[in-house]
């Protein structure tokens, strides 16, 4: 009895200990949900990782700057209703996620203009007061240099998981007016670490037909889960340290069940309601060890999406990023995005002071098993704000 409500606590602590702005929320639910949906029907049968959270940071940063019908658009893509709700939203999740107890997380996203254009102070100090967002000038005719530049700023505010952001080639020295970087870094520690004796290799099913032989993590403990026929898949939550954050994995029940999830996903709800259903049960888990690593094209997606006019010479307008009005636009827009599962938590953070076997007296207990052999979706979460999600595949 013990253990469940400590649980129970532990499950009030990852809804209400931090406060996710309402516009924010709802903006953020339907830009990942829309954002994931591209994505992955490009990458068929794919591993994926992506953060529309990370995405949405620089577009109203970019609203801000906007006017006219550059403004509008973005303003419906993000789903806020005007300016002052951009400002007082993100500034409250500032406030709100730093610091986060236990995980870090951090995004990076800068614009980098050509310097045959002045940057308007007055604007950069505002988008970094609000989204610690920056604005640089650079020389796009120097392109190796300035592609060392922005690797190596990507790469320390990423604390070296995220190298490589763009390519010399990317910029065209007579046309590029502005390229927009983009990456986000989360690490933390497992509440309840897998034990790494308890890894080995076993058979992950990619489709009916092929498989391969990966690393496989085990554990049996109490977790929050559910068996959701709805999306004909089973729903489990790992809390990392502090609580505050989560992942989210959803299994379909079946080998090749990945499309039809990914399809039923594009209902927001359908997650939501599922999330809901959860209850703390005894549960083996059996999950990969991975890595995934995803560049995305932004400027491509976001074009799906309906932002248009931010990426068009002709119709952007988004003068309040320099002094001097003139023809800006974004030539080039890259997010890459990484995340490593294994035994202590994510991404490079180990931390193995917490005990991982299961108490005496809940051991006679029978097992729910959610064995995560076939392609499933995931999400890390901060409280209730979706801030990376994927797709394991392969």
């Amino acid at each position: 009895m013990k253990l469940a409500l400590f649980y129970l606590f532990s499950v009030a602590a990852v809804t209400m200990a931090v406060l996710v702005p309402r516009f924010l929320k709802k903006g953020n639910d339907a830009f990942t949900t829309r954002m994931f949906y591209e994505i992955v029907k490009e990458n068929p049968q794919q591993s994926v990782v992506l953060s529309a959270y990370s995405v949405l940071i620089p577009l109203a940063q970019l609203a801000l700057a906007s006017t006219y019908t550059t403004h509008d658009e973005l303003l419906k893509a993000i789903g806020m209703p005007n300016d002052d709700v951009i400002k007082d939203e993100f500034k409250q999740a500032k406030r709100n996620f730093n610091p986060m107890v236990g995980v870090a997380f951090h995004t990076a996203s800068k614009i980098y203009i050509t310097y045959k254009y002045q940057i308007n102070e007055s604007f950069s100090l505002t988008a970094r007061d609000v989204f610690n967002f920056d604005v640089e000038n650079v020389d796009f005719s120097q392109g190796q240099k300035t592609a060392s530049e922005i690797n190596a700023w990507v790469e320390h505010e990423t604390n070296k998981k995220i190298k490589d952001l763009v390519d010399p080639d990317s910029f065209d020295a007579s046309n590029t007016r502005a390229v927009l970087v983009n990456s986000a870094y989360f690490s933390g520690p497992w509440v309840f670490p897998f034990n790494r004796n308890d890894t080995y290799d076993e058979v992950f099913h990619i489709t009916k037909e092929k498989s391969v032989r990966i690393p496989m993590m085990h554990q049996t403990s109490y977790f929050l889960y559910a068996e959701v026929p709805e999306l004909d898949a089973k729903i489990l939550q790992l809390l990392y340290k502090g609580e505050d954050s989560s992942m989210i994995l959803v299994l379909p029940n079946e080998i090749d069940g990945i499309t039809q999830l990914e399809e039923k996903l594009r209902d927001r709800l359908v997650l939501d309601r599922a999330i809901c259903t959860m209850y703390l049960t005894k549960v083996e888990v059996t999950i990969p060890k991975f890595k995934i690593e995803t560049t995305t094209d932004l400027k491509h997606v976001l074009s799906k999406m309906n932002v248009t006019k931010l990426f068009d010479k002709e119709e952007a307008s988004i003068c309040q990023l320099t002094r001097e009005y003139g023809d800006l636009f974004i030539n080039v827009a890259i997010q890459k995005t990484f995340i490593e599962i294994f035994e202590e938590g994510s991404n490079g953070v180990a931390d193995n002071d917490f005990d991982t076997k299961l108490p005496a007296y809940g051991s006679s207990l029978s097992s729910n098993i959610f064995f995560a052999d076939r392609p499933f979706y995931f999400e890390i979460r901060l409280s209730d704000l979706t801030i990376f999600n994927g797709v394991k595949a392969e």
